[in-house]
């Protein structure tokens, strides 16, 4: 019975970000920092009898000694006060002595001797860390209730912004953005007749240097060789809208006959790709101003790694179980008010749904150190090429040589008509429009697709990463089709 004990069957997971063993009570300041961090964090047990082997030894000293010692310590170094709850766990006839601590509402939590500014402590999975200054401000923000995004940047007055291309979002969804709607969104702050930015409007319209993210597509499933990258700046929406672009450009399409017609999927759900890098964007660390979003793709899986680690005492199991915390409380209300947000709390578990509908193995949501880490993986290519294999009734290998490449140098060099058929409608009315003239302007094209500049943009841009197009020259320059296209396709 006793090996089902619940207390167990934590042990037996091993130390973490809420769990740390130690084979007797430890001198001098290393319990304070441990119970600090977990009051900093998601709260925690520290549990004096394991071994780091998870082996129970339990204890030999007197146990109510044992705990008038840990009281004195916690009331000699900890600032504010801490309250743990200690008391006697019996394991397999082991007694074991238990350190439990809640998250704190008083943060930062602090080791006295050391002071506020570099004694405050937080847990970095199975460690203890010295906090920084950032992090500090976000304990602090946390004791508050409020979020970064919220605060006012006295740097940028509303007046001297371009909002056009958040006007234009919510255009697009029948929705007006005005004076009433920046400050009923905390988008904007009004203190003393004058209009100032949040953090958060700042962060959506692009203005910070930090707020990028960088792509790179890499040869098999490693990142000694890179084949491409990109690094996307300005506003967030045109960064999604980028990233997914380039995504979906180095993922591989399916297909599948229904009825008379023939359907193209990408080998991994749009809706979860676009569901994690959505994550991404309001989930975000952006108080530190060091970091950006990294999305990398490997022959085996799609990655997204944003900076921060999961917020306000979110674990893992509370994040696949549907809880929800929120980090950036302003990005979360816009993305909520223009209908990237459904509901709150859904989205990984809706990306675990998609995955597993198309018999892809489960995605993996694993917080890193200060990182959130999401893996998507795709189809394994050994079944790719068995199925090829049988189809042209040889081996991969041989067949790949015969051509003098791989299968993937293969499937880049199938034939321009071949490579059309994948094109969408508006992009072959974009190339035939350049056949015609190749010197033709965004605006005239826009005006002939009746379209806006902007999407004209993002379709040229998507045409240029398929190897489409290329551009000669400068603004007197002109577009230069790079494989054959049939204008009457």
């Amino acid at each position: 019975m006793s090996n089902k004990h619940p207390l167990w069957l934590e042990i037996q997971k091993g130390e973490s970000k809420t769990l740390e063993f130690k084979q007797q009570l430890p001198k001098g300041q290393q319990i304070a920092k441990t119970l600090i961090a977990f009051a900093n964090g998601n709260g925690g047990k520290l549990i004096i009898g394991v071994t780091d082997d998870l082996e129970l030894v339990g204890i030999s000293d007197d146990v109510f000694e044992l705990q008038d010692k840990i009281s004195s310590m916690i009331d000699e170094l900890c600032r504010p006060s801490l309250l743990p709850h200690i008391y006697i766990e019996n394991i397999m006839d082991k007694e074991l002595l238990v350190v439990d601590v809640a998250r704190g509402s008083l943060m930062p939590y602090y080791l006295a001797p050391l002071g506020r500014e570099q004694g405050v402590y937080i847990r970095l999975g199975a460690n203890n860390r010295v906090a920084s200054a950032e992090y500090i401000q976000q304990l602090e923000l946390q004791r508050l209730n409020k979020s970064f995004d919220e605060l006012v940047n006295y740097q940028y007055p509303l007046e001297k912004l371009d909002l056009t291309r958040l006007e234009e979002a919510f255009q697009e969804v029948n929705k007006t953005l005005n004076l009433d709607k920046l400050l009923n969104l905390k988008l904007a702050v009004e203190e003393q007749g004058t209009y100032f930015a949040t953090h958060g409007l700042l962060i959506l319209l692009g203005e910070y240097e930090h707020v990028v993210t960088q792509c790179a597509r890499f040869k098999g499933t490693n990142m000694s060789v890179f084949l491409d990258r990109k690094e996307y700046t300005g506003n967030l929406f045109l960064q999604l809208t980028q990233t997914e672009i380039f995504i979906k450009n180095h993922l591989s399409l399916r297909a599948e006959i229904r009825g008379l017609k023939r359907h193209d999927y990408l080998e991994i759900p749009e809706s979860a790709i676009r569901e994690a890098l959505i994550n991404a964007y309001i989930h975000r660390d952006y108080s530190n101003f060091g970091r950006n979003i990294k999305v990398a793709i490997y022959d085996d899986l799609v990655n997204i790694v944003s900076p921060g680690g999961l917020p306000n005492g979110l674990t893992e199991v509370d994040l696949l179980q549907g809880r929800s915390e929120i980090r950036n409380r302003v990005l979360a209300r816009v993305f909520r008010e223009l209908g990237y947000i459904e509901h709150w709390g859904s989205g990984i578990q809706r990306i675990q749904q998609m995955c597993k509908a198309e018999n892809l193995r489960s995605p993996e949501f694993v917080e890193t150190g200060d990182f959130f880490d999401v893996k998507l993986y795709r189809p394994k290519i050994q079944t790719i090429k068995n199925d090829f294999k049988d189809a042209i009734g040889g081996s991969i290998e041989d067949f790949s040589g015969s051509i003098g490449g791989s299968i993937e140098d293969f499937s880049g060099s199938i034939s321009g008509s071949m490579q059309q058929n994948h094109l969408t409608e508006r992009q072959k009315e974009i190339l035939g429009l350049i056949q015609q003239d190749r010197k033709i302007s965004y605006r005239e094209m826009a005006d002939k697709l009746r379209i806006n500049d902007s999407a004209v943009k993002k379709h040229l841009e998507n045409l240029k990463n398929l190897g489409w197009l290329e551009r000669v020259g400068s603004t007197r320059g002109y577009w230069e089709i790079k494989k054959k296209f049939d204008v009457q396709t």
